[in-house]
């Protein structure tokens, strides 16, 4: 069998870890585009080459035990500012929602505890479990910092699975403080599913003769793989539960592959093997500020962001292969550019080719910017691209400055050195 372990409320818990008095009482962790990487002091950035995604950034602030509070998402103005990554179970009582404004949190429970984001608290918690699994389980594959999969099989007997999981589960909150809840089935799409049922801090077990009915209520939109659009084409097709998905093999499988394959992963006809490990394939940052229309200002703002995910990138030991900008305005307009270029990676480079990709991406000029972004992918130890040998040589020499940087900056911070175009 397989089993996919979520650990409930991660940040929340997380901070229980630290702060034991918030137990039982209504708490959130707040999360906002983090500005401040546009200062022109010295800031305490960090990067996080593991485990990011939703609301676990790749590139975060430390804060400080100062701003571990609600002042850390109060601007100069008064304003709070900023949304909810999680929130415990007693402030979800309140109606209390991930992704929810702050200020409107507040004001469905105002005795609402907000904690600030501790990414190196989270990392650190996330290895320790994955450690332990390890240990327990001979293939377990990470999915995301709060999320894992096992595969027990040949391991543990499926009449053994239900006492197996308790037992985990029990150890890890010993071991590592963590609540989690684990779902166990034939396969890893059944299990995550069946961890939904099991929450909060508890099991189950979805046998093969029992799946029929497990699925047979449940919201088409609560399966993995089921999106806004396919929720929305099976709604048109009057198809509104698992249940009602799985009698309708017919209609599911002539739309495309892709929901063919969909309808299998429903009816546990097809699985995915456990990934003990995981290659990254893009990396990217992107901020959201305030809406701002100075040109000179956004293109310093481009100039910060490239020499962060150049950090990034050298830390990997990649060489991308395709670039991409995207821009948003306010009024909802949006413009994006990208280019293909397989040459020595170098941050000077880098820099003028971002630059140059948000002019020509910047067609919106009478608008306000409100979010920019940066994206590298299809990296050369994927792509087997072959690189470009014109001017080879002096773009090596380059690129043994770049390292030189690269090595200041692992030792002393990401913003020792800078462009003197970002001052």
């Amino acid at each position: 069998m397989k089993i996919h372990i979520d650990i409930d409320c991660f940040f929340v818990s997380a901070a229980r870890i630290k702060e034991p008095f918030l137990q039982g009482k209504p708490v959130a962790i707040g999360g906002r585009s983090d500005t401040k990487i546009f200062n022109k002091e010295a800031k305490c950035q960090s990067v996080n080459l593991e485990n990011s995604g939703s609301f676990v950034p790749t590139f975060y602030k430390a804060y400080e035990e100062k701003d571990d509070d609600i002042d850390a998402f109060r601007d100069e103005d008064g304003r709070v500012r900023g949304i909810l990554t999680t929130s415990s179970y007693e402030a979800r009582a309140y109606g209390v929602k991930t992704a929810m404004s702050i200020k409107e949190a507040l004001g469905l429970c105002p005795q609402l505890i907000i904690k600030a984001p501790d990414m190196s608290l989270y990392q650190k918690l996330s290895h320790e479990l994955h450690d332990f699994l390890q240990t327990k389980i001979p293939l377990v594959e990470q999915a995301s910092i709060d999320e894992f999969y096992g595969d027990l099989g040949g391991w543990i007997e499926d009449s053994e699975v239900e006492n197996f999981i308790l037992d985990l589960k029990s150890q890890i909150k010993e071991k590592i403080q963590l609540p989690v809840s684990i779902g166990a089935a034939s396969t890893r799409y059944i299990a995550k599913l069946a961890t939904t049922y099991a929450k909060p801090f508890g099991c189950k077990v979805v046998y093969p003769h029992e799946l029929e009915s497990f699925i047979e209520n449940i919201p088409v939109g609560e399966f993995a793989g089921i999106g806004k659009s396919m929720k929305e084409k099976l709604r048109s097709a009057q198809i509104h539960t698992l249940g009602e998905l799985k009698r309708r093999r017919g209609t599911i499988e002539s739309w495309s592959p892709y929901a063919k394959e969909l309808y299998a992963r429903v009816c546990a006809l097809s699985d995915d093997e456990i990934q003990t490990k995981h290659i990254r394939k893009s990396i990217g940052i992107s901020r959201t500020f305030d809406p701002l229309y100075d040109r000179s200002e956004l293109r310093r703002r481009v100039h910060i962001l490239a020499r962060h995910l150049s950090f990034a990138i050298l830390k990997l030991k990649v060489i991308p292969t395709v670039f991409h900008i995207s821009i948003a305005y306010e009024m909802n307009q949006k413009s994006h550019k990208n280019i293909s270029l397989c040459e020595i990676f170098t941050e000077k480079k880098f820099d003028s080719l971002c630059l140059s990709l948000f002019n020509e991406a910047d067609i919106y000029k009478r608008l306000h910017v409100i979010r920019i972004g940066i994206n590298c992918s299809s990296f050369t130890r994927e792509s087997k691209k072959e690189l470009s040998l014109i001017g080879f040589h002096d773009e090596l020499k380059m690129h043994k400055l770049t390292e030189h940087s690269q090595s200041i900056r692992e030792k002393y911070g990401i913003d020792m050195l800078k462009w003197g175009s970002e001052l």
